[in-house]
């Protein structure tokens, strides 16, 4: 329950833009609200319709006269009409705020609202006037019934007791209470459904890949999102620039490498042989080895380049992957028995792929040769190619060390090596199977193999089942050696 709440509390201290809408309509709906009320207090203020109705005094001035010989029956009626306007008003008589009637008969007040208030009167005759009494503003009349002597005064509250009277009522305050519950469901679904546009290109924009520097294929015709979405755009063609920049100076630096290289390979090789002082030759073989680490992290920054660059518009096409494991095992068959590793292959079944050859096939080099570098001698790297679905399937398993679970995210990142490890490396293998995998739609994942060892698995979109057979007729799962 604690963290319930505590999760609420943050989300509420998050800022919002839906929340941050919603206020803005309900504060819209107050500020209209609240501008209607004082328009209609400032047109009750200039246009009092009680004191513009001549019928008033002429009822009240009738009554006066008709009943001047029954003094008990003349206050009665003119008691009860004043009770009548005060409901009229919808004042309240206790916070003062229900107008007064005044009625004097041959200059003798024979009637008055309440002994509290004040006697009024008016400058100009039968004018309507902002008179001071009793220390409060009234809006008053006096009118004079011609032929005769009785006048009535009729006034009520000021601008100030009449926004009283309104805020004592309820008129300004229920009707925002009750409607603005009713307001908030509208109000969140217009907001919702305005703000689909932008849900849109952010999903598309979170479902990008890392790789994936194309523009936004959702161009929005809203006049505030093409600014944002044509940004974002610009934005991705300066980083595809830069990074296509960054991919021919790297593969142009890597390619102009092997030149000097490998003439620095002969002329140690050449040193080697016409010495005989052992001294030398076991420099010559340090050279020699140094050279050889350096032509392999030249060869694998070439070959990461060319993976990034895999695909990127380029053509796909059918690629068996069961005949170009073979092929890859049969070139790397060499460098297995120079370290007195075995391979095995595991292979019932054709397995196709829609891919790019060369991407593959250095996907293919760099996982196997892992596995020999890191299994001992002696031991055995198993190569399994299978189908699971809709899915070609490849495993790599080896005898050696494995990578701690930990590890098994970060080993893909370029130059990261283990720290525990002791064969030497660039740390680029792995970081080119991750981006050949990616560029093909795939799925790579690290585990520990049956022999304690590592194995890598790695998951490509099929071309077609065995046999022509329709995927949904495929054969036994997949299991990984």
């Amino acid at each position: 329950m604690r963290s319930w709440l505590a999760q609420g509390w943050r989300s509420c201290r998050q800022p919002s833009l839906m929340r941050r809408l919603l206020l803005a309509q309900m504060a819209g709906v107050c500020l209209l609200w609240t501008l209607a009320m004082a328009l209609l207090m400032y047109d009750a203020y200039k246009h009092p319709g009680m004191l513009e109705s001549d019928q008033i005094f002429r009822l009240v001035a009738s009554i006066t006269e008709n009943l001047a010989d029954h003094p008990q029956k003349q206050r009665e009626s003119l008691r009860a009409l004043d009770l009548t306007l005060e409901d009229a008003s919808g004042g309240d008589a206790a916070s003062h705020t229900v107008p007064i009637l005044q009625v004097w008969q041959q200059g003798r007040l024979i009637y008055r609202t309440s002994e509290v208030e004040p006697l009024l009167v008016n400058t100009t005759h039968n004018q309507i006037e902002t008179v001071t009494a009793g220390g409060r503003q009234w809006r008053a009349r006096t009118w004079t019934a011609p032929g005769s002597g009785t006048t009535v005064l009729l006034a009520e509250p000021g601008v100030w007791s009449l926004a009283v009277t309104i805020a004592n009522r309820g008129y300004y305050l229920l009707p925002l209470v009750i409607s603005l519950p009713f307001l908030v469901f509208p109000a969140w679904v217009s907001v919702r459904v305005a703000l689909r546009p932008w849900r849109r290109v952010s999903k598309e924009t979170a479902e990008r890949g890392p790789g994936d520097l194309t523009p936004l294929a959702y161009s929005p015709p809203h006049q505030e999102l093409q600014p944002l979405v044509q940004s974002i755009n610009s934005l991705l063609q300066r980083l595809r620039d830069s990074t296509s920049r960054e991919r021919s100076l790297v593969a142009d630096a890597a390619h102009e490498l092997r030149t000097p290289l490998a003439a620095v390979k002969v002329n140690a090789e050449a040193l080697k042989t016409q010495t005989i002082n052992e001294r030398q030759r076991e420099l010559m073989d340090n050279l020699l080895r140094s050279n050889e680490r350096a032509s392999r992290l030249a060869g694998q920054l070439l070959q990461l380049m060319r993976s990034d660059a895999a695909l990127d518009g380029g053509l796909r096409m059918a690629v068996a992957l069961d005949a170009l494991v073979q092929d890859r095992l049969a070139m790397i068959d060499g460098l297995a028995r120079a370290r007195d590793v075995e391979l095995e292959l595991v292979c019932e079944r054709a397995v196709s792929v829609f891919g790019e050859r060369d991407g593959l096939a250095s996907m293919i080099d760099n996982l196997i040769d892992n596995a020999i570098k890191y299994s001992g001698a002696g031991k055995q790297v198993t190569v399994k190619v299978g189908w699971d679905a809709h899915w070609a399937v490849l495993a790599v398993a080896d005898d050696g060390p494995g990578i701690p679970h930990s590890l098994r995210e970060r080993v893909f990142d370029r130059f990261y090596r283990c720290p525990d490890q002791t064969e030497s490396g660039s740390g680029l293998g792995l970081a080119i199977v991750k981006s050949v995998i990616d560029k093909h739609g795939g799925q790579v994942l690290l585990a520990e193999s049956p022999a304690g060892g590592l194995l890598a698995t790695v998951r490509l979109p099929a071309a077609e089942c065995p046999a022509g057979a329709p995927l949904s007729a495929a054969q036994e799962p997949f299991t990984a050696p």
